[in-house]
């Protein structure tokens, strides 16, 4: 569980071409990731961010301490396909948003990021 994983920094594979579309290899790697995360950690719950404009359909795994990680993801039905599959409770990110702890989790993650830079200026 690296510091800054909450970033959702990835080594997923990025999508074939111009498409936007992933690869089924890249989806297998994608669900693979999601799931040793999910495992690592306690409490994790699946929020699904719906395709936009400018943005394919996505999740965020979030666990009980409020560290999350976001991935893009085929479809919705693929994100309810990893959760039932991984046993995790999952929820639309726009009809419920997202739980205080994740907001919380960010805010804290800054505020040691910004300590550290001070201390490293000041030291």
């Amino acid at each position: 569980m690296g510091m800054f994983s909450w970033r959702g920094r990835s080594k997923t594979p990025r999508p074939d071409g111009d498409s936007g579309k992933l690869t089924r290899s890249d989806r297998k790697a994608v669900a693979d990731e999601l799931a040793h995360w999910a495992r690592s950690r306690r409490g994790v719950e699946v929020f699904v961010e719906p395709k936009t404009a400018v943005t394919e359909t996505s999740v965020v795994l979030v666990a009980h301490d409020g560290e999350f990680t976001r991935r893009r993801i085929g479809s919705p039905k693929a994100a309810q396909k990893f959760a039932h599959d991984n046993a995790l409770p999952i929820y639309d990110a726009t009809l419920v948003g997202y739980p205080q702890r994740m907001r919380d989790f960010s805010r804290k993650q800054t505020i040691m990021l910004q300590r550290m830079e001070q201390d490293f200026f000041d030291g």
